[in-house]
């Protein structure tokens, strides 16, 4: 959905609890001179000079404790094994591949994705960012298929792109641009939490959505794809029965189902892939942190048998082998495998949600968690009864963290989005409770 709290003059508004030096405020100024205006990136509130592990830094050297990272901040930012990676690729001359050439890193690459893959996924291909591995993978679907209309969910967000607008149905990226892509159909997004019916059963509400899913489909014929995320953009986990339903009836009807773990993939909810908790998908969409917060880098994973389009190009890229991208890449998988980081994820992501539990007893403000690993959202509420979205006392909250050096984003003005770098400590999660507790407890 549009998010107002994380727009406009409400997110610059931070400047003002924060102290500007002049390098801040004139690089700020440069910034709405030079760049296009848009409302969720500039003009901005303020500076970054470094960004390093888990932690950002602004002009005046203050730190903070990246809770959003845009999502590239999977093994940290300016990873020294991700470097080292740049730095050998460049040494060894090769940071370039025209097509119709193919290169070691690139190979070595998809290989070593088709081996981490949830099993029968087996066919890879790269693109440079998130957006263009959507396109991809709806094309495919499509071609397939022969089928031209898709599913997806309304709220969801998919990429910038026309189709992946399109696809994505929020209004604030779809308005006054006139007809979206035809055959675009949207769902309920299923909502265990603020059901419209009040249901707390979670079979009662899957059966309800999946009905819904099956209306959709019966009286649209032609649809070649269900496009989604497998845990929702806020921290809403399906069951994993709602997903083996939503496969039952999308292979009954000769439907792919993609994937979309541009911001899960490589370990940040306890699996390598978040699929890994439900079901393996026909495709899965990978980026954001696949490009180790240095470079943009994206891709899709995909079944054998959809391996019928060599008369085609759907990922018809400059940068679709690219060996400098490749490297990094690699460099971020291996040190995923290396450091256990999704063990880690795992334990701390419980060490993390137990924290914000005890917070919930604590504070009548808290009236959901959500998540799983270090993918979590705390959904903040005016009355636990009501569950009418807290939104201004969600963005004073979020301004005293800010304040304090703990960085986040509002997801729906009221939600707490919860992402930080896998290689978070568990000092640093005590922080973030500390931080958060004190904050609600002003509020209070």
């Amino acid at each position: 959905m549009s998010n107002p709290v994380n727009q406009g003059e409400n997110i610059r508004s931070l400047r003002a609890e924060t102290t500007n030096s002049d390098f801040t405020n004139e690089l700020i100024a440069r910034d709405s001179i030079a760049f296009f205006h848009q409302t969720l990136s500039s003009p901005v509130f303020n500076v970054v000079t470094k960004a390093e592990g888990a932690y950002i830094y602004d002009g005046e050297g203050k730190k903070y404790l990246d809770l959003h990272g845009n999502g590239v901040h999977t093994v940290g930012y300016n990873n020294p094994q991700v470097i080292a990676a740049i730095q050998k690729q460049i040494t060894e001359s090769l940071t370039f591949a025209p097509r119709r050439f193919t290169n070691l890193p690139a190979v070595e690459l998809a290989e070593k994705l088709v081996e981490i893959a949830p099993k029968g996924l087996n066919r890879v291909l790269f693109c440079p960012g998130g957006s263009e591995a959507i396109e991809m993978a709806v094309m495919l679907a499509k071609l397939y298929t022969g089928k031209w209309k898709t599913l997806s969910y309304y709220g969801s967000f998919h990429g910038a792109g026309f189709q992946a607008v399109s696809i994505g149905a929020d209004a604030h990226f779809r308005e006054g641009l006139g007809p979206m892509m035809p055959g675009a159909i949207h769902l309920e997004l299923p909502d265990y939490y603020r059901n419209p019916w009040g249901w707390r059963d979670q079979q009662q509400i899957d059966d309800e959505y999946l009905r819904q899913l099956s209306t959709q489909i019966e009286h649209n014929p032609g649809i070649a794809a269900l496009i989604t995320e497998p845990i929702f953009y806020n921290s809403t986990v399906p069951t994993r029965y709602y997903w083996e339903q939503v496969q039952a009836i999308c292979r009954a009807q000769g439907i792919l189902l993609i994937f979309d773990e541009i911001y899960t993939a490589f370990g940040r909810t306890g699996k390598m892939f978040a699929a890994e908790h439900f079901i393996t998908p026909d495709i899965i969409v990978i980026g954001k942190g696949f490009g180790g917060g240095v470079v943009p880098f994206a891709g899709i994973i995909g079944r054998e048998e959809l391996n019928v389009l060599e008369h085609k190009s759907i990922g018809h890229y400059t940068h679709e082998k690219n060996p400098l991208c490749a490297a990094v890449a690699r460099a971020v998988i291996d040190y995923v495998e290396t450091e256990q980081l999704v063990a880690h994820a795992h334990e701390l992501g419980k060490y993390f949600r137990a924290g914000l539990e005890q917070l919930q007893q604590e504070f009548a403000l808290i009236g959901n968690i959500s998540g799983l690993g270090l993918n979590l959202a705390v959904d903040l509420v005016k009355d636990r009864q009501s569950k009418a979205r807290a939104t201004e006392e969600a963005q004073q909250l979020m301004a005293f963290c800010m304040n304090r050096g703990i960085s986040f984003k509002l997801i729906q003005g009221n939600i707490l989005n919860l992402k930080p770098a896998l290689v978070i400590t568990k000092q640093e999660v005590d922080a973030v409770l500390e931080t958060l507790q004190e904050g609600l407890r002003n509020l209070s």
